[in-house]
């Protein structure tokens, strides 16, 4: 955890680096929305900064590594505040692209969709760390979603699912993943694949019904509180 916390610091960093050369120019006000969820998330960021006003007692110096996690409260605070002010036109929009392969680099998702792979895919995640479960990983969980699946069709399904299991060991053995995340939806098939991985292999399970409109920020947030 405190690996990806750095390299999202680092990240953040280099984001804020590679701004620094515009020269920002505050306007006039215009009317807009305000995401109370980003607003939230700066307070939250700058209290989780303050942390280390604490922690650094008596003396207030940090070494590289707590410098890095400081300054990236800040920054996320920051790029949040700015985000409102671009609501508000304030100041212009800045499009900033997030290498999502790096973030992901030491993750495995497990996914209950093909069209799930396809956003992860498109948001940049490498198709190496993506496996799609179409079935539960238990046979037995068939019964659970139909009890009136035929025991032959079962046969079937079995075979899948060994097949499933046989993918993720495989992709564990050669990533060796720091996280395992399920992404799936929030129905009997998905909350059934997230108990399963939670179970076999420690996953942690982020379920949504609106999975195919993630966004590389709604990644980020999901693997930095997972």
């Amino acid at each position: 955890m405190e690996d990806i916390r750095f390299k999202q610091a680092q990240n953040l960093l280099e984001k804020a680096a590679s701004r620094a050369d515009g020269d920002i120019k505050l306007k006039v006000p215009q009317s807009g929305y305000i995401d109370v969820k980003r607003f939230e998330n700066i307070f939250k960021d700058i209290i989780s900064g303050e942390e280390f006003i604490y922690s650094s007692l008596p003396t207030h110096n940090l070494s590289k590594d707590e410098a890095k996690e400081f300054i990236s409260y800040l920054i996320s605070a920051r790029d949040n505040i700015d985000s409102i002010l671009a609501d508000f036109k304030v100041i212009e929009k800045q499009d900033e692209k997030i290498d999502m392969a790096k973030a992901t680099d030491n993750i495995l998702f497990i996914t209950s969709k093909n069209n799930f792979k396809k956003t992860l895919k498109k948001l940049g995640v490498d198709v190496q760390r993506i496996i799609v479960a179409s079935v539960p990983l238990n046979v037995d969980d068939m019964k659970k979603i139909n009890p009136k699946i035929p025991e032959t069709a079962l046969s079937g399904i079995k075979t899948k699912v060994e097949h499933i299991h046989n993918d993720i060991n495989r992709k564990i053995q050669s990533i060796n993943p720091e996280k395992i995340i399920v992404l799936a939806e929030g129905d009997l098939n998905g909350q059934l694949i997230g108990k399963r991985a939670e179970e076999y292999y420690g996953a942690i399970i982020y379920l949504n019904n609106d999975l195919k409109d993630l966004t590389d920020l709604d990644l980020i947030e999901i693997i930095e509180n997972s």
